[in-house]
Protein backbone atom coordinates (compact mmCIF):
# COMPACT_ATOMS: atom_id res chain seq x y z
CA UNK A 1 0.00 0.00 0.00
CA UNK A 2 0.80 3.47 0.06
CA UNK A 3 0.15 6.96 1.81
CA UNK A 4 -2.84 8.65 0.24
CA UNK A 5 -3.79 5.52 -2.31
CA UNK A 6 -7.46 5.99 -1.47
CA UNK A 7 -7.27 9.16 -3.90
CA UNK A 8 -8.62 8.77 -7.23
CA UNK A 9 -6.66 9.46 -10.08
CA UNK A 10 -7.50 13.02 -10.95
CA UNK A 11 -7.26 13.65 -6.82
CA UNK A 12 -3.89 12.73 -6.86
CA UNK A 13 -2.92 14.07 -9.98
CA UNK A 14 -3.75 17.55 -9.01
CA UNK A 15 -2.59 17.55 -5.27
CA UNK A 16 0.91 15.68 -5.88
CA UNK A 17 4.28 17.12 -7.84
CA UNK A 18 5.37 13.90 -6.56
CA UNK A 19 3.24 10.76 -5.52
CA UNK A 20 4.23 8.80 -2.35
CA UNK A 21 6.01 5.23 -2.94
CA UNK A 22 4.57 1.77 -2.46
CA UNK A 23 5.04 0.33 1.08
CA UNK A 24 4.88 -3.11 2.05
CA UNK A 25 6.73 -5.44 4.82
CA UNK A 26 9.44 -6.28 2.77
CA UNK A 27 10.25 -2.27 1.86
CA UNK A 28 14.13 -0.82 2.92
CA UNK A 29 13.75 -0.74 6.96
CA UNK A 30 14.48 3.51 6.06
CA UNK A 31 11.44 3.74 4.30
CA UNK A 32 9.30 1.77 6.62
CA UNK A 33 10.18 3.64 9.28
CA UNK A 34 9.54 7.08 7.45
CA UNK A 35 6.40 5.79 6.40
CA UNK A 36 4.93 5.09 9.61
CA UNK A 37 3.05 8.31 9.94
CA UNK A 38 0.43 7.90 12.53
CA UNK A 39 0.79 4.61 14.53
CA UNK A 40 -2.92 3.99 15.40
CA UNK A 41 -2.88 1.80 18.66
CA UNK A 42 -5.66 -0.60 19.54
CA UNK A 43 -6.21 -2.27 22.44
CA UNK A 44 -5.41 -6.43 22.05
CA UNK A 45 -8.49 -7.47 23.58
CA UNK A 46 -11.01 -5.65 21.52
CA UNK A 47 -13.68 -8.23 20.03
CA UNK A 48 -13.22 -7.94 16.12
CA UNK A 49 -9.22 -7.03 15.78
CA UNK A 50 -9.05 -8.11 11.89
CA UNK A 51 -12.03 -6.30 10.76
CA UNK A 52 -10.92 -3.09 12.72
CA UNK A 53 -7.68 -3.31 11.14
CA UNK A 54 -8.97 -4.04 7.95
CA UNK A 55 -11.23 -1.02 7.69
CA UNK A 56 -8.40 1.82 9.08
CA UNK A 57 -5.91 0.42 6.23
CA UNK A 58 -9.11 1.46 4.21
CA UNK A 59 -9.58 5.29 5.51
CA UNK A 60 -5.36 5.75 5.04
CA UNK A 61 -3.88 4.34 7.82
CA UNK A 62 -0.24 2.42 7.08
CA UNK A 63 0.60 1.44 11.10
CA UNK A 64 -1.17 -0.26 13.73
CA UNK A 65 0.26 -1.64 16.94
CA UNK A 66 -1.87 -3.87 18.55
CA UNK A 67 -1.65 -3.28 22.60
CA UNK A 68 -1.19 -5.96 25.32
CA UNK A 69 0.32 -3.29 28.06
CA UNK A 70 -0.99 -0.32 29.20
CA UNK A 71 -4.15 -0.08 27.44
CA UNK A 72 -5.65 -3.23 28.74
CA UNK A 73 -6.34 -4.92 32.24
CA UNK A 74 -3.83 -6.90 33.68
CA UNK A 75 -6.44 -9.41 34.32
CA UNK A 76 -7.56 -9.44 30.57
CA UNK A 77 -3.67 -10.20 29.22
CA UNK A 78 -4.27 -14.38 28.55
CA UNK A 79 -7.36 -13.70 26.70
CA UNK A 80 -6.03 -10.85 24.95
CA UNK A 81 -2.89 -12.72 23.51
CA UNK A 82 -5.26 -15.40 22.68
CA UNK A 83 -7.18 -12.81 20.82
CA UNK A 84 -4.62 -11.14 19.22
CA UNK A 85 -3.00 -14.16 17.91
CA UNK A 86 -6.15 -15.40 16.55
CA UNK A 87 -6.38 -11.74 14.61
CA UNK A 88 -3.01 -12.63 12.99
CA UNK A 89 -4.34 -15.67 11.78
CA UNK A 90 -7.70 -14.17 10.48
CA UNK A 91 -6.03 -11.41 8.45
CA UNK A 92 -3.27 -14.06 7.39
CA UNK A 93 -6.16 -15.80 5.41
CA UNK A 94 -7.73 -12.58 4.48
CA UNK A 95 -4.41 -11.35 2.58
CA UNK A 96 -3.93 -14.88 0.95
CA UNK A 97 -8.01 -15.07 -0.29
CA UNK A 98 -7.87 -11.87 -0.90
CA UNK A 99 -4.82 -10.95 -2.34
CA UNK A 100 -5.82 -6.71 -2.87
CA UNK A 101 -7.09 -6.34 0.24
CA UNK A 102 -4.25 -3.92 1.77
CA UNK A 103 -3.58 -4.17 4.73
CA UNK A 104 -1.16 -1.54 7.18
CA UNK A 105 2.25 -2.61 9.10
CA UNK A 106 1.24 -4.30 12.11
CA UNK A 107 2.95 -4.27 15.58
CA UNK A 108 2.10 -5.86 18.65
CA UNK A 109 2.74 -4.04 21.69
CA UNK A 110 4.04 -6.72 24.27
CA UNK A 111 4.72 -6.24 28.72
CA UNK A 112 7.74 -8.81 28.40
CA UNK A 113 9.81 -10.73 26.19
CA UNK A 114 8.69 -14.17 27.15
CA UNK A 115 5.08 -12.22 25.71
CA UNK A 116 6.98 -12.15 22.80
CA UNK A 117 7.57 -15.94 22.63
CA UNK A 118 4.03 -16.92 22.98
CA UNK A 119 1.96 -14.41 20.86
CA UNK A 120 4.69 -15.38 17.90
CA UNK A 121 3.70 -19.29 18.60
CA UNK A 122 -0.15 -18.34 18.88
CA UNK A 123 0.11 -16.21 15.58
CA UNK A 124 1.27 -19.22 14.06
CA UNK A 125 1.36 -18.26 10.33
CA UNK A 126 -0.02 -14.95 10.67
CA UNK A 127 3.56 -14.43 12.49
CA UNK A 128 4.11 -13.50 8.52
CA UNK A 129 2.15 -10.23 8.53
CA UNK A 130 3.60 -8.87 11.82
CA UNK A 131 6.41 -6.48 11.22
CA UNK A 132 8.07 -6.56 14.57
CA UNK A 133 7.30 -5.69 18.44
CA UNK A 134 6.94 -2.43 20.82
CA UNK A 135 8.78 -2.55 23.75
CA UNK A 136 7.60 -0.52 26.54
CA UNK A 137 9.79 1.21 29.34
CA UNK A 138 12.92 0.13 27.17
CA UNK A 139 15.95 0.61 28.93
CA UNK A 140 19.23 -1.49 29.40
CA UNK A 141 19.97 -2.39 33.19
CA UNK A 142 19.99 -5.65 34.44
CA UNK A 143 19.59 -7.45 30.87
CA UNK A 144 16.30 -5.88 30.19
CA UNK A 145 16.95 -4.75 26.76
CA UNK A 146 19.18 -7.57 25.61
CA UNK A 147 16.66 -10.22 26.69
CA UNK A 148 14.06 -8.57 24.09
CA UNK A 149 16.46 -9.01 21.48
CA UNK A 150 17.18 -12.08 22.57
CA UNK A 151 13.73 -13.04 22.25
CA UNK A 152 13.45 -11.59 18.83
CA UNK A 153 16.60 -13.14 17.41
CA UNK A 154 15.16 -16.57 18.66
CA UNK A 155 11.75 -16.32 16.73
CA UNK A 156 13.65 -14.95 13.73
CA UNK A 157 15.86 -18.32 13.86
CA UNK A 158 12.14 -20.25 14.75
CA UNK A 159 10.42 -18.86 11.74
CA UNK A 160 12.81 -17.58 9.36
CA UNK A 161 11.89 -13.64 9.48
CA UNK A 162 15.04 -12.52 9.80
CA UNK A 163 15.44 -10.85 6.42
CA UNK A 164 17.56 -13.53 4.75
CA UNK A 165 16.99 -13.92 0.71
CA UNK A 166 14.76 -10.99 0.34
CA UNK A 167 12.50 -12.38 3.28
CA UNK A 168 10.63 -10.03 5.68
CA UNK A 169 12.18 -9.05 9.18
CA UNK A 170 10.63 -8.91 12.46
CA UNK A 171 12.02 -5.62 14.21
CA UNK A 172 11.82 -3.86 17.44
CA UNK A 173 10.26 -0.49 18.15
CA UNK A 174 11.72 0.66 21.64
CA UNK A 175 9.58 2.83 23.69
CA UNK A 176 11.44 5.58 25.58
CA UNK A 177 9.66 6.02 28.85
CA UNK A 178 11.28 4.37 32.17
CA UNK A 179 12.00 5.92 35.38
CA UNK A 180 16.06 5.43 35.12
CA UNK A 181 15.64 8.09 31.12
CA UNK A 182 12.73 10.16 32.79
CA UNK A 183 15.16 11.58 35.79
CA UNK A 184 18.03 14.24 35.10
CA UNK A 185 20.68 12.08 36.93
CA UNK A 186 20.59 9.52 35.85
CA UNK A 187 19.30 10.11 32.23
CA UNK A 188 22.19 11.01 30.49
CA UNK A 189 24.11 7.31 31.45
CA UNK A 190 20.71 5.60 30.53
CA UNK A 191 20.45 7.29 27.23
CA UNK A 192 23.69 6.19 26.05
CA UNK A 193 23.45 2.45 27.21
CA UNK A 194 20.09 2.77 25.34
CA UNK A 195 22.38 3.51 22.27
CA UNK A 196 24.51 1.25 22.26
CA UNK A 197 22.13 -1.65 22.48
CA UNK A 198 20.39 -0.50 19.68
CA UNK A 199 23.75 0.10 18.00
CA UNK A 200 25.06 -3.37 18.30
CA UNK A 201 21.47 -4.58 17.15
CA UNK A 202 21.06 -1.85 14.73
CA UNK A 203 19.59 -3.74 12.31
CA UNK A 204 16.57 -5.05 14.28
CA UNK A 205 15.86 -1.54 15.38
CA UNK A 206 12.59 0.17 13.01
CA UNK A 207 11.95 3.08 15.03
CA UNK A 208 12.32 4.71 18.66
CA UNK A 209 9.28 5.84 20.30
CA UNK A 210 8.32 8.45 23.10
CA UNK A 211 6.45 7.80 25.77
CA UNK A 212 4.85 11.04 26.84
CA UNK A 213 2.93 9.87 29.32
CA UNK A 214 4.95 7.83 31.33
CA UNK A 215 7.16 10.83 31.13
CA UNK A 216 4.70 13.39 32.47
CA UNK A 217 3.05 10.78 35.15
CA UNK A 218 6.36 10.42 36.65
CA UNK A 219 5.86 14.47 38.17
CA UNK A 220 1.82 13.86 38.59
CA UNK A 221 1.17 15.83 35.36
CA UNK A 222 -0.75 15.09 32.35
CA UNK A 223 -0.99 17.99 29.57
CA UNK A 224 -4.77 19.41 28.22
CA UNK A 225 -5.61 19.51 24.81
CA UNK A 226 -5.02 23.41 24.63
CA UNK A 227 -0.99 22.69 25.07
CA UNK A 228 1.22 21.10 23.26
CA UNK A 229 3.88 18.65 24.98
CA UNK A 230 6.42 21.31 24.23
CA UNK A 231 4.93 23.10 26.98
CA UNK A 232 5.54 20.85 29.80
CA UNK A 233 9.18 21.58 30.12
CA UNK A 234 10.01 18.33 31.99
CA UNK A 235 8.70 16.38 29.39
CA UNK A 236 10.11 18.21 26.46
CA UNK A 237 13.33 18.46 28.14
CA UNK A 238 14.02 14.55 28.15
CA UNK A 239 12.60 15.07 24.61
CA UNK A 240 15.65 17.06 23.38
CA UNK A 241 18.27 14.90 25.34
CA UNK A 242 17.04 11.87 23.24
CA UNK A 243 16.94 13.39 20.06
CA UNK A 244 20.44 14.91 21.30
CA UNK A 245 21.66 11.37 21.66
CA UNK A 246 19.83 9.26 19.30
CA UNK A 247 19.19 11.54 16.41
CA UNK A 248 22.69 12.71 15.32
CA UNK A 249 23.18 13.01 11.46
CA UNK A 250 25.95 10.11 11.07
CA UNK A 251 23.97 7.29 13.16
CA UNK A 252 20.20 8.78 13.43
CA UNK A 253 17.64 6.79 14.36
CA UNK A 254 13.95 7.56 13.11
CA UNK A 255 12.17 9.05 16.12
CA UNK A 256 8.64 9.36 16.14
CA UNK A 257 6.13 12.11 17.88
CA UNK A 258 4.76 11.16 21.32
CA UNK A 259 0.72 10.18 21.48
CA UNK A 260 -1.84 12.35 21.46
CA UNK A 261 -4.60 11.09 23.52
CA UNK A 262 -7.45 13.56 23.12
CA UNK A 263 -10.18 14.16 20.98
CA UNK A 264 -13.48 15.95 21.20
CA UNK A 265 -14.53 17.70 24.22
CA UNK A 266 -15.14 21.43 25.45
CA UNK A 267 -12.63 24.16 24.81
CA UNK A 268 -10.96 26.02 27.34
CA UNK A 269 -8.75 28.48 26.12
CA UNK A 270 -8.93 29.88 22.80
CA UNK A 271 -8.17 27.84 19.49
CA UNK A 272 -5.02 27.80 18.22
CA UNK A 273 -5.74 27.11 14.34
CA UNK A 274 -5.12 30.69 12.07
CA UNK A 275 -8.23 31.87 10.19
CA UNK A 276 -6.01 32.52 6.96
CA UNK A 277 -4.50 29.32 5.09
CA UNK A 278 -8.60 28.17 5.56
CA UNK A 279 -10.23 31.28 4.21
CA UNK A 280 -7.23 31.49 1.57
CA UNK A 281 -8.56 27.51 0.83
CA UNK A 282 -12.09 28.09 0.94
CA UNK A 283 -12.40 25.75 3.72
CA UNK A 284 -13.49 27.10 7.15
CA UNK A 285 -15.86 25.09 7.68
CA UNK A 286 -12.95 22.47 7.58
CA UNK A 287 -11.35 24.60 10.43
CA UNK A 288 -14.37 24.98 12.47
CA UNK A 289 -14.46 21.12 12.16
CA UNK A 290 -10.92 20.67 13.39
CA UNK A 291 -11.48 22.95 16.07
CA UNK A 292 -14.73 21.10 17.30
CA UNK A 293 -12.82 17.76 17.25
CA UNK A 294 -9.95 19.27 19.59
CA UNK A 295 -7.38 18.01 16.49
CA UNK A 296 -5.90 22.10 16.13
CA UNK A 297 -3.80 21.36 18.82
CA UNK A 298 -2.80 18.17 17.28
CA UNK A 299 -1.44 20.91 14.64
CA UNK A 300 0.67 22.46 16.45
CA UNK A 301 2.35 20.13 18.27
CA UNK A 302 2.49 18.29 14.88
CA UNK A 303 4.52 20.97 13.42
CA UNK A 304 6.60 21.45 16.44
CA UNK A 305 7.43 17.86 16.11
CA UNK A 306 8.97 18.15 12.72
CA UNK A 307 11.12 21.21 13.94
CA UNK A 308 12.67 19.26 16.83
CA UNK A 309 13.48 16.06 14.55
CA UNK A 310 10.57 13.45 14.92
CA UNK A 311 8.40 11.80 12.30
CA UNK A 312 5.36 10.64 12.70
CA UNK A 313 2.86 10.45 15.89
CA UNK A 314 1.58 7.79 18.32
CA UNK A 315 -2.77 8.23 17.75
CA UNK A 316 -5.73 6.76 19.77
CA UNK A 317 -8.46 7.75 17.17
CA UNK A 318 -9.11 7.69 13.60
CA UNK A 319 -9.48 10.76 13.63
CA UNK A 320 -5.93 11.56 14.11
CA UNK A 321 -4.31 9.72 10.87
CA UNK A 322 -5.38 11.62 8.26
CA UNK A 323 -3.87 14.85 10.40
CA UNK A 324 -0.60 13.63 10.60
CA UNK A 325 -0.34 12.31 7.45
CA UNK A 326 -1.30 15.26 5.37
CA UNK A 327 1.17 17.43 7.36
CA UNK A 328 3.70 14.67 6.65
CA UNK A 329 3.31 15.69 2.84
CA UNK A 330 6.74 17.66 1.75
CA UNK A 331 5.73 20.85 0.13
CA UNK A 332 6.70 21.81 -3.37
CA UNK A 333 9.13 24.45 -1.83
CA UNK A 334 10.95 21.23 0.34
CA UNK A 335 11.37 19.74 -2.66
CA UNK A 336 12.93 22.20 -4.71
CA UNK A 337 15.19 23.18 -1.57
CA UNK A 338 16.21 19.55 -1.12
CA UNK A 339 16.72 18.79 -4.66
CA UNK A 340 18.97 22.33 -5.12
CA UNK A 341 21.15 21.24 -1.54
CA UNK A 342 21.74 17.59 -3.28
CA UNK A 343 22.73 18.34 -6.32
CA UNK A 344 25.10 20.70 -5.39
CA UNK A 345 28.36 18.65 -4.59
CA UNK A 346 30.58 21.18 -4.67
CA UNK A 347 29.37 22.90 -1.75
CA UNK A 348 29.02 26.73 -1.23
CA UNK A 349 25.42 28.64 -0.60
CA UNK A 350 22.87 29.97 -3.15
CA UNK A 351 19.74 31.35 -3.15
CA UNK A 352 16.87 28.93 -3.04
CA UNK A 353 14.62 28.09 -5.73
CA UNK A 354 11.94 30.19 -4.35
CA UNK A 355 14.10 32.88 -4.00
CA UNK A 356 13.49 33.59 0.07
CA UNK A 357 16.43 31.97 1.93
CA UNK A 358 19.71 30.73 1.65
CA UNK A 359 20.37 26.88 0.94
CA UNK A 360 23.92 26.49 1.91
CA UNK A 361 25.00 22.97 0.86
CA UNK A 362 27.03 21.57 3.74
CA UNK A 363 24.81 22.48 6.73
CA UNK A 364 21.84 21.73 4.88
CA UNK A 365 22.95 18.12 3.70
CA UNK A 366 21.39 15.90 6.73
CA UNK A 367 18.14 17.85 6.21
CA UNK A 368 17.92 17.09 2.65
CA UNK A 369 18.35 13.38 2.60
CA UNK A 370 15.87 13.54 5.39
CA UNK A 371 13.49 15.46 3.45
CA UNK A 372 13.85 12.91 0.25
CA UNK A 373 13.11 10.05 2.42
CA UNK A 374 10.20 11.78 3.77
CA UNK A 375 8.86 12.56 -0.12
CA UNK A 376 9.48 8.75 -0.64
CA UNK A 377 7.11 7.91 2.14
CA UNK A 378 4.63 10.99 1.64
CA UNK A 379 5.31 12.25 -1.51
CA UNK A 380 5.12 15.84 -2.09
CA UNK A 381 2.35 18.07 -3.05
CA UNK A 382 2.01 20.25 -5.97
CA UNK A 383 3.23 24.34 -6.27
CA UNK A 384 -0.21 25.34 -5.32
CA UNK A 385 -1.00 22.71 -2.70
CA UNK A 386 -1.60 23.08 1.35
CA UNK A 387 -2.24 20.69 3.58
CA UNK A 388 -5.57 22.43 3.98
CA UNK A 389 -5.95 20.82 0.72
CA UNK A 390 -4.82 17.52 1.60
CA UNK A 391 -6.39 17.17 4.60
CA UNK A 392 -9.56 18.32 3.28
CA UNK A 393 -9.19 15.51 0.57
CA UNK A 394 -8.93 13.09 3.22
CA UNK A 395 -11.64 13.88 5.60
CA UNK A 396 -14.16 14.04 2.99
Amino acid sequence: MRHFGFFDKSQTKSLFHRTPREIGVDSPAPLLAAALGATLYCPGDRPKIAKDVVKQAGRGCISMVLCLEDSIADSAVPAAEINVGEALKTLHRISVEKRNTELPLLFVRVRSAEQMLRVAELAGEGLALLSGFVVPKFENENGYAEAFFDALHEIQRRCGHDGSNGGTRLRLMPILESPVMIHSETRASALVSIRDVMHRNRDDVLAVRIGATDLASAFGLRRSRDLTVYDVKVVSEVISDIVNVLGRRDDAFVITGTVWEHYETERLLRPQLRLTPFVEANEKELRQKLLLGGLDGLIREISLDQANGLLGKTVIHPTHVPVVHAMSVVSHEEYLDATAVLSDVGGGASASPYGNKMNEVKPHLAWAQKTMLRADAFGVASEKTTFVDLLDASMR
